[in-house]
């Protein structure tokens, strides 16, 4: 089998680090809020380029918390796109806000930066764009988007541990990035994790409150906040993680190009990098107008592939109170035919070969 992901080798490249820090934090004896999530905090956002992190318990949560700390809420409107994960559009509705829903560029399956300026009125608050698979959003038009009617940028960097903007990572161009580390992630955690990223002081002090109940100090509540919690096992193994981050993307990187070079011929469409991204592959994701039998083809020869995602938010019966609101038909008709081929720092060059031969011979 070649495996869609392979955790294994990946603990074994650094399993005695791993071992190490987990010992340090259960020989400390201090398991919630100490000095392994405030060091990965500022580990992680001095990486970012931002001036502030704020970790929690998962990507979830960081968006929630996001929209939360921003006061958007009822009779608040917030831009994003339905071709993502759910909790990208969970949070927006969690907070009493409405998703508004903007088709995305076919060739890179970010927001189209150019159908957002008709979706804006008096109620938006937000642009809650999606850096997907590890490919970056268009910022620029956005960023001027944003300014002109005074609206809040949060990144949706859930996928994008390294990814570059005209050599800017994403996650510190807008005023607000959401990271997770599920352990799938470029930057994994062993459960969940998460971390906002900010360069807004107050923000960042509001935000921290806001994930511990809405507490400054025990048992006095100056807000109605959540419990998100980034334990100290899971902050003292993604500082060991992160120092290996850069090296694991130029892996992805070089794989992504071999599959690219492999599959140069073959009917089927492979990832775009514009030249102003650097994509860090967090998911290799082709296109075939045979999809599914494709999909069975390689199932039956032992390949693991995924497809990300395959409904689109708003065609979900959890938000179908959305569904007939908005024409996407980009979105639509991506979603019949993309799939995730495996993909991640430990594929062997022998198995990217076979992955790419029993495509070559679908039929």
């Amino acid at each position: 089998m070649i495996s869609f992901i392979n955790f294994k080798r990946g603990y074994l490249e650094i399993k005695e680090q791993i071992q190490d820090v987990i010992n340090r934090v259960l020989d400390r004896q201090w398991f919630i809020f100490g000095e392994e999530l405030e060091k990965f905090e500022v580990e992680f956002s001095k990486y970012i380029g931002a001036e502030y992190g704020i970790g929690c318990a998962s990507g979830t949560d960081a968006l929630y918390l996001a929209v939360m700390a921003n006061n958007i809420g009822k009779n608040d409107e917030v831009i994003t796109i339905s071709h993502t994960m759910t909790s990208t559009v969970d949070a927006i509705v969690r907070s009493g806000a409405t998703p508004v829903f903007v088709d995305i560029d076919p060739e890179t399956y970010n927001i189209d930066p150019y159908k957002i300026e008709e979706q804006i009125t008096n109620k938006t608050k937000a642009i809650m764009l999606v850096h997907l698979y590890g490919n970056p959003a268009d910022m620029d038009p956005i960023l001027d988007i944003a300014e002109s009617y005074n609206l809040l940028i949060i990144e949706d960097a859930c996928q994008a541990h390294g990814t570059e903007y005209k050599g800017r990572k994403a996650g510190c161009i807008g005023h607000i990035g959401c990271f997770s580390f599920y352990p799938s992630k470029n930057l994994g955690a062993y459960g969940d994790a998460g971390m906002i990223i900010t360069n807004n002081s107050d923000l960042a002090m509001k935000l921290k409150l806001y994930r511990n109940y809405g507490q400054r100090e025990r048992y006095h509540h100056e807000f109605v906040g959540i419990n998100s919690r980034m334990d100290e096992i899971q902050a003292a193994i993604l500082q060991v993680k992160l120092k290996y981050l850069d090296n694991w993307n130029k892996r992805r990187r070089k794989n992504a190009k071999l599959y690219n070079e492999l599959l140069s011929e073959v009917d089927v469409i492979t990832p775009i990098e514009k030249d102003y991204a650097k994509h860090i592959y967090h998911l290799y994701v082709i296109r075939s107008k045979n999809r599914d039998k494709l999909k069975i083809h390689l199932d039956k020869n032992n390949v693991q592939t995924y497809i990300h995602y395959p409904i689109p938010v708003h065609m979900q019966v959890a938000y179908s109170d959305y569904r007939n609101l908005y024409k996407l038909p980009s979105t639509e008709k991506i979603c019949n035919e993309i799939l995730s081929l495996p993909m991640h720092p430990w594929l062997r060059e022998e198995e990217i070969r076979s992955v790419s031969a029993f495509i070559k011979k679908f039929k």
